[in-house]
């Protein structure tokens, strides 16, 4: 335990921030896995709505620096050139 105020003050920070980081992770993780489930189904039209929404979802947590932009950059690359694939499977 910390012993300084500071120290207590830092350790509140960052249990908040750890919070919410967990939340968007959990956003961003939970909108890959529907785009990936919905691809898998064979459902086209419903895996280009949940692309949408992983890409946002990404978006948001680059620009909050929850993850890097470029880690971003990657999962969206990948999703679109899946959902991509499995169109022109169809």
């Amino acid at each position: 335990m910390p012993i300084k105020k500071a120290a207590k003050k830092y350790m509140r920070v960052t249990a908040k921030k750890t919070v919410r980081n967990k939340i968007v992770n959990g956003v961003v993780k939970s909108a890959i896995k529907k785009t990936h489930e919905a691809v898998t189904a064979g459902k086209i039209d419903e895996a280009q709505k949940t692309l949408k929404e992983a890409i946002k979802a990404l978006d948001k947590a680059a620009q909050k620096k929850i993850i890097k932009k470029n880690t971003a950059a990657r999962k969206k690359s990948r999703l679109n050139s899946l959902v991509k694939a499995a169109a022109i499977k169809k």
